[in-house]
């Protein structure tokens, strides 16, 4: 792997090409005039461009959490419903993310949308989501993402790729004849309950805009502030 060694060694050309990797956003601007009422609008709004622009999975999003330790981690999820409640997403209750959230009760997530020079980050505490929705978005699932939920112990460290493939047999097995697969009790929903949200816009020169909307905690009320790129 002689790239990778070159990159290590810091050989001379590999930093040269990094810096002169960027791309000129020349994209129209955004102004307080622009946005919607409220922030889960103003998603909503973004979020349908993005689709409609053919954005890849345009629900995916990066999801930061921190331990009691202080230590950050981060991975993509998919985002499966936001208002004006939160944005809502699955998840093993046993898994790393779930045992940071359960610590700090607080992430931020964001939504990446290169194509079109976008991004939104929300950040907020982050509440359990009720078992009626639990229910009704696990009842969507494929059934093959259901058996996986049953038969992955999501972070914990496995021997191999056969111990997971055995456990997904195993499952398939148990649940076989059976019509659905029941929710299991160790998996749910966290949804990130927002006090901020910021929507960032790609321009040129650097001179990107930031907007975000604040929530006044004593009356819940929210104002947009514009913030320095």
């Amino acid at each position: 792997m002689a790239g990778v060694d070159s990159v290590a060694a810091g050989e001379p050309g590999t930093d040269q090409g990094l810096a002169a990797m960027r791309v000129d956003y020349e994209t129209a601007g955004l102004d307080v005039d622009d946005l919607a009422p409220t922030w889960h609008e103003q998603l909503a709004a973004w979020f349908a461009e993005a689709v409609a622009a053919d954005v890849v999975e345009p629900n995916a999003m990066v999801l930061a959490t921190a331990g009691t330790d202080g230590r950050p981690s981060s991975r993509t999820v998919l985002c499966k419903g936001f208002d004006a409640r939160g944005v809502a997403f699955y998840t093993n209750y046993t898994s790393a993310k779930s045992h940071d959230i359960r610590s700090t009760r607080y992430a931020s997530a964001t939504f990446p949308w290169y194509a079109l020079h976008r991004q939104v980050t929300v950040r907020g505490i982050v509440e359990t989501v009720d078992l009626d929705e639990v229910l009704a978005y696990w009842s969507s699932r494929p059934r093959g993402a259901q058996l996986g939920a049953w038969a992955s112990a999501q972070s914990a460290v496995v021997r191999d790729r056969r111990v997971l493939d055995d456990a997904l047999a195993a499952v398939t097995q148990r649940f076989e004849g059976q019509d659905e697969v029941p929710l299991p009790g160790h998996w749910g929903g966290w949804r990130i309950a927002p006090d901020q949200v910021e929507f960032w816009q790609g321009r040129s020169d650097r001179m990107h805009d930031r907007l975000r909307y604040d929530i006044n905690r004593l009356d819940r009320t929210w104002a947009v502030q514009r913030l320095a790129p």
